[in-house]
Formats: structure tokens, C-alpha cells, sequence
């Protein structure tokens, strides 16, 4: 059997996937996640992942006979490019490798096309692309939302039950919600105690799910074509409240796969199997091809939804800011998600 690599690179980090060739959907022969080093470049990652599932393969006694990298931004894809030096890899836009790996599970719909809906560590990113030709339409990024951000909500909330955490800490309490509907939370330092349910989760991240519903509905209008479907991509969206949120104020059928964070890795691994060297980049549709946005309906949502994006970027951003610092948090100092988001139409109308 031939082995192949898969990486997916991120802001966040790395994620590395080592199987055979037509294997790409069952358990990995090996696998690892290597975060993003404070400061360090996101080729590091990837290299580092690439080092480590290279030595995997060699106490196997085995080669790896293809590699492909995702990136989500010419930026990343530069820089690994440049640290690739000598090492043959395939270089894939990152919607590409997500949309051949839900192909090859016969998840993806035959005609039409599809939201990607893709929430990380680092950020949310719509992609709106037609699956026939796998063309983007529209894409957008924001920094806004994203597991760092919930992680610091989730701290916020914790220290105003007298209980201090650190970020490992909080991010392993809000994936343990994605399993268990109740976790402990525990201050090291004092041994004071505070109970999480799903529900709070759900409630705390609320604002955040609201904005992103407008989010999805933007790119939708701007392309003028309405998709078949929203797949729900990235380690966030293990959450079943956030899934839940979405289904009720998206009008539109839900895809998810199991591991929601392992997808374009998945989808690197089959296109490591079919190409060995190169870039494999997504065409975008042209400009026009689309329908135009109406301009006046539109242009009032658009500053509506940024409005929303300055109001809870503030707060993400002062809570990240706040972590920086040991002290608790007064009662009533910081608005609550519900506090800062309208509520969202929940059809497109």
C-alpha cells in the first residue's frame, strides 16, 4: 500500500495526517496536531508536522510517496513555498481539498453549490463555491469569531465565578462540552470550583453564531445564487449548541462530518495521492458572473453587519487584552454577548 501525507495549515497551527493512498476516510496510520509557535511562522508548523509523520513512516519502514499542504491565504502558501526548499509537496487551496474530501464521501451535492462554513481557532472563513466546476464565488474571512475568542468568553465567565484558568484550560473545558453536557472547572490556585453546562456555552457564544448567520446571508446575496447546502467545517463546530444555533437561523440544509477539523487534511491526502508536485489553486468566478448586489437593501446591511462586527470585536478583543493581566473581572464590567447583537432574521427571504 502507498502512503501519503496530508497537512492542513493554519494561524493556529498544523494538523498532519499520515494514511494509504485510498484510505483517507478511516482512523490515520498516524497523525498529530503541532500549534503555531507565539511569534513563529506558519511553515514551522507545517515542517515540524511533516518531520514528525516523515519519522512515523520511517519506523514503519515505509515511504511517503506523496505530501500536500492546504493553506487558506496566498500569504501562507508563499511562505511554505519558500521553506519547502527541496521537498516535493503539493500546495492546495484550502476549499479545494475540502470540497474533494466531501466529494469522495458523497456528502457533497452533484450540481448547484455550497457554503463552506469553516470555524477555527483563529477565525471564521465563508466560502460560497459551485461544485460543479469548484470555482469560488465569494469568500470572506473574519477574525472576529473563532475558538481563541470563545476561549477567552469562556474565562471571562469562569473568573466572574471566582474561578481563574489558563488558555489550555479553557479550551480543553469548551471541547469537553462538545461531548459531556456538564464539566468542573477548577482554580489551581485557590481550589475554588465552578460548573459549565452546554447550555452557558451555547448562551456565551450566542452573540458570536448570531453575527456569523448575517455573515453567511451577506455572501449569499452577494453572489446572487442560492446553494443547496452549509457544511459546517473546523474544530468549533464539534459544539452541538453551535450547530444546533446554526440550523435554526440558517435556512439551508446542514452537512457536517465527524471531524470537522480533520476535513481538508483528509482531502490533502487525496490529492497528495493523485498529484505529487505543484500548487492546486481554486478559480474564482468572474467579476459579474453573479448578480449584482442591489445596491441601496444591501448597502444597509452591510453597514448593519459591520456595525455588529466593530461592537463584538471590541469586546473579543478586550477580553484577549484583559487575559494579559492576573485580575478578576468586576460584576457587570463587560456587556454579554446577548447585549451587543439584534436579533437575526432566520430566512433569506
Amino acid at each position: 500500500m502507498v502512503l501519503v501525507l496530508g497537512v492542513s495549515a493554519g494561524a493556529g497551527g498544523a494538523h498532519a495526517m499520515l494514511t494509504h493512498s485510498d484510505q483517507p476516510h478511516l482512523p490515520p496510520i498516524d497523525h498529530c496536531e503541532v500549534p503555531r509557535r507565539a511569534g513563529g511562522g506558519v511553515e514551522e508548523s507545517v515542517f515540524e508536522a511533516i518531520r514528525q509523520m516523515m519519522g512515523a513512516a520511517g519506523a514503519r519502514d515505509e515511504l511517503i510517496s506523496g505530501t500536500a499542504v492546504t493553506c487558506r491565504c496566498p500569504l501562507h502558501a508563499d511562505a511554505i513555498r519558500a521553506g519547502a526548499g527541496e521537498r516535493r509537496l503539493t500546495i492546495v487551496d484550502e476549499p479545494l481539498a475540502q470540497l474533494r474530501y466531501l466529494r469522495f464521501t458523497g456528502r457533497l451535492p452533484d450540481s448547484g453549490s455550497v457554503i463552506l462554513y469553516d470555524l477555527g481557532s483563529s477565525g471564521l472563513t465563508i466560502t460560497h463555491a459551485d461544485c460543479r466546476n469548484d470555482t469560488i464565488l465569494s469568500s470572506k474571512r473574519s477574525t472576529v469569531l473563532g475558538g481563541d475568542g470563545y476561549d477567552a468568553l469562556l474565562r471571562w465567565r469562569l473568573a466572574r465565578d471566582g474561578v481563574l484558568t489558563d488558555k489550555p484550560t479553557s479550551r480543553r473545558h469548551r471541547e469537553e462540552l462538545s461531548d459531556a453536557r456538564v464539566v468542573t472547572a477548577i482554580d489551581t490556585g485557590t481550589g475554588d470550583r465552578a460548573v459549565l453546562t452546554r447550555s452557558d456555552l451555547t448562551e456565551l457564544f450566542a452573540a458570536g453564531i448570531h453575527h456569523s448567520a448575517s455573515f453567511v446571508r451577506q455572501t449569499i446575496e452577494e453572489t446572487g445564487v442560492r446553494p443547496e447546502a452549509m457544511v459546517l467545517l473546523g474544530g468549533c463546530t464539534r459544539s452541538p449548541g453551535i450547530r444546533a444555533e446554526l440550523t435554526e437561523l440558517v435556512d439551508l440544509p446542514i452537512i457536517y462530518d465527524p471531524e470537522p477539523d480533520l476535513v481538508s487534511a483528509r482531502g490533502a491526502v487525496l490529492l497528495a495521492a493523485e498529484r505529487r508536485s505543484g500548487d492546486l489553486r481554486m478559480p474564482r468566478a468572474r467579476t459579474g458572473a453573479a448578480a449584482l448586489v442591489p445596491s441601496t437593501v444591501d448597502r444597509r446591511k452591510l453597514i448593519a453587519a459591520v456595525a455588529v462586527t466593530v461592537a463584538l470585536g471590541a469586546t473579543i478583543a478586550g477580553l484577549l487584552a484583559t487575559d494579559k493581566g492576573s485580575s478578576r473581572p468586576e460584576s457587570g464590567s463587560e456587556p454579554t454577548p446577548a447585549e451587543i447583537v439584534a436579533p437575526t432574521p432566520r430566512s433569506f427571504g
